[in-house]
């Protein structure tokens, strides 16, 4: 039987005893309308298969069952996992697997292996703990199977960073919107988990995109790492110091490419990006 989230949250508190593990950053999300906008934002179908990362005490689990073919639960936690083979015992699609998420590789997933469900149909949907939320975004963005889309639950600040604009690009921006399309759906305040988290949060979809074919990647994310090593300082000088190339070939670049040597990397889109990793 399905329970209100924070119910939920305060029975198997007592009856497990539960102590939210810091180094894991567990907050647990127990607003039932929180969970519906997750739920409406993954726009979920028969069809789907769903990699729910961290699924704590089951509460969004329950609600992505109901909707979509498959669900693969990871979490890390082991007593987390004993609870939610109980929470979940009624759903016959939930297939849950103790283990690190950075180490998980979703075609070793029976579930996968053993039904008709194609693999690139699957969505991811997390809670996303602060110190594993970059990790992930890129593990999954940069995988041969990167999902058809993800909708995440991070910090507030985070989810501002990635989804920025020039002139307020960072190079976890740059690194996200490279490879796909980002959007704030909602945001959420820190009364929406237990234990309550010291900063808000929200969700954001973010939908994979073709990869470019004609960009080198390791030379693209060399240059932007270069451009973003001083971020106060001039780009020309950025990228002639992390470079290792002459000053004035670099503003003769930057000058071809519309770009003023003076700019900060932080002004720069995603077009200057590529259009500086191919003349070079």
């Amino acid at each position: 039987m399905e329970v209100e989230p924070q119910y939920l949250c305060y029975y198997l508190i007592m009856r497990y005893k539960i102590k939210p593990i810091k180094r894991l950053g567990q907050n647990f999300l127990i607003d039932k309308s929180i969970i519906s906008k997750v739920i409406k934002a993954a726009e979920l179908k028969p069809a789907n298969i769903v990699l729910e990362i961290g699924p704590g005490i089951g509460a969004l689990t329950q609600k992505i069952a109901k909707r979509a073919g498959k669900v693969i639960a990871v979490e890390k936690d082991k007593k987390m996992c004993q609870i939610l083979k109980q929470v979940l015992r009624d759903f016959k699609n939930v297939e849950i697997i103790n283990q690190d998420i950075l180490k998980f590789k979703i075609q070793n997933s029976k579930l996968i292996q053993n039904s008709k469900f194609k693999i690139q149909n699957y969505k991811l949907v997390a809670n996303l703990p602060f110190y594993i939320t970059a990790p992930v975004i890129r593990k999954f963005l940069e995988s041969e199977n990167p999902p058809k889309e993800m909708i995440l639950i991070i910090q507030k600040e985070v989810a501002q960073r990635i989804c920025a604009r020039p002139p307020k690009m960072s190079i976890l921006a740059v690194s996200v919107q490279f490879y796909s399309k980002a959007k704030i759906i909602s945001y959420i305040s820190n009364k929406s988990f237990w234990p309550k988290p010291k900063v808000d949060s929200a969700i954001i979809k973010i939908v994979p995109k073709r990869k470019y074919k004609d960009v080198d990647v390791d030379l693209f994310f060399k240059i932007v790492k270069a451009g973003f090593a001083h971020p106060r300082k001039q780009l020309a000088n950025n990228l002639a110091n992390g470079l290792k190339l002459n000053k004035q070939e670099i503003n003769d670049l930057l000058l071809k490419n519309n770009i003023k040597p003076s700019q900060r990397a932080e002004t720069l889109s995603i077009k200057d990006w590529i259009k500086l990793s191919k003349m070079l």
